[in-house]
């Protein structure tokens, strides 16, 4: 048999300008290569991983004790929330867009019976699980939760923070509202909010169980941690009906952070081969999103935001979205159903841009770590030119004096 050898892969730099992963930061990268070669025991390694602790502790505004990082992506943060759910809990679920939708697909393959995945292997149709589909483009409002739950009365709630699949921002409040009203475990996929929004989990009681990703709003390398956190009514019925999982169950996965009986061990202690350079990178990531504070980034978000919706709008598109991290937007009516077409020509010039993955198409800017006037006005321009390309017609010098208006000085394409 003769076997190919491929040559290098080399990957060239490209500018993240979608929903997440983010550009990370160049301390980060420099965090994670300039990492000794060391043993997962060694002693800055197990420090690192508790000093990990209490800041993501600071970050997320808590007092859990039960708050650590899941190796992996956000997907292995959600999946370590999730594992409390067992076959027949009652659960009800909002769904209002992509990612939110795949959470209830897994809340209804946690909660499913072994006869109900016997009949849909794939797709199992959980009785107990009632999951709520929000029109593409609309929030998940207080009033809504307060309505389904009043009826239902589930053990577990769900919803997404902020939804990436549809640029949208629930209604926290009034979930966590209404989750105390009527006795359910509040969940809550913050995904795409964390590191980005000015909030304190602490101050919103009716939510039990919260999970993170690495590479978004904590800008560091995907592959690193997920964050997660979890309140003592999460932990107790946790205790109560066990999980089906070693690796993701939360009591097991706390005790690699030094976390052991719902108590802190200021020590390390053995875990699961974490790597140095993984533990450093998200080290370095917790750090400067501490130093420069989520109030002073969660504005800044919001001012660069307004940049781009404006930018585009002047273009001709139609923003849908409120997600100061995200804009999602129709084409002009001229280049309406060329969302592809467009997102395709950005990305072969390595302007990496995204489509919404569900109907209705469209077209999704992020600017994840991308919080200066450089780098939108970049954005503006590449978007800009691609429009142009496709036959759309662009007005380059007002959209030139919009940019200058807001930043005060000029940059040139």
């Amino acid at each position: 048999m003769t076997f190919q050898i491929y040559p290098t892969l080399e990957i060239p730099e490209t500018l993240a300008a979608g929903p997440g992963p983010g550009n990370t930061d160049a301390r980060v990268l420099q965090a994670f290569s300039s990492a000794g070669v060391a043993d997962h025991m060694q002693g800055d390694v197990l420090r690192g991983m508790i000093e990990c602790k209490h800041m993501l502790r600071e970050i997320w505004g808590t007092d859990n004790t039960y708050t650590f990082a899941v190796a992996g992506t956000g997907w292995s943060g959600l999946d370590t929330m999730f594992s409390a759910v067992m076959p027949g809990d009652k659960v009800v679920a909002f769904a209002n867009g992509t990612f939110s939708g795949i959470d209830a697909l897994t809340l209804r393959i946690k909660a499913a019976t072994p006869e109900e995945h016997t009949a849909n292997p794939m797709d199992p149709q959980a009785a107990s699980v009632t999951v709520i589909e929000v029109p593409h483009g609309q929030p998940v409002t207080g009033e809504m939760v307060e309505e389904v739950l009043a009826v239902h009365k589930p053990k577990w709630a769900f919803m997404a923070h902020w939804e990436t699949g549809s640029g949208r921002v629930n209604d926290l409040r009034g979930f966590s509202d209404a989750c105390e009203r009527h006795g359910a475990i509040g969940l809550i996929d913050a995904v795409s909010s964390l590191g980005v929004a000015d909030f304190r989990i602490d101050d919103f009681p009716g939510i039990a169980g919260w999970a993170s990703c690495p590479q978004k709003g904590l800008c560091c390398l995907p592959l690193t941690y997920a964050p997660v956190s979890f309140s003592a009514a999460y932990i107790d019925a946790l205790k109560t009906t066990g999980a089906y999982s070693y690796v993701h169950n939360p009591i097991f996965e706390a005790r690699h952070w030094g976390i052991v009986d719902g108590q802190d061990v200021e020590k390390g202690t053995y875990h699961r081969t974490h790597s140095g350079y993984a533990v450093a990178a998200f080290h370095e990531a917790l750090r400067l999103t501490l130093q420069e504070g989520l109030a002073k980034r969660a504005h800044s978000y919001r001012t660069h935001e307004a940049v781009l919706r404006d930018a585009v709008t002047a273009m001709g598109c139609e923003v849908t979205s409120d997600m100061p991290s995200l804009v999602v937007l129709n084409l002009p009516p001229e280049l309406a159903g060329r969302e592809m077409e467009l997102v395709q020509n950005c990305r072969a010039r390595g302007f990496g841009i995204w489509p919404t993955l569900s109907a209705p198409v469209q077209v999704r800017i992020g600017i994840l770590n991308q919080l200066n006037h450089r780098s939108i006005s970049r954005i503006v321009h590449l978007f800009a030119e691609a429009v142009c390309e496709m036959g759309g017609s662009v007005d380059f010098e007002a959209i030139e004096a919009l940019l200058e208006s807001r930043y005060g000085t000029s940059i040139a394409a």
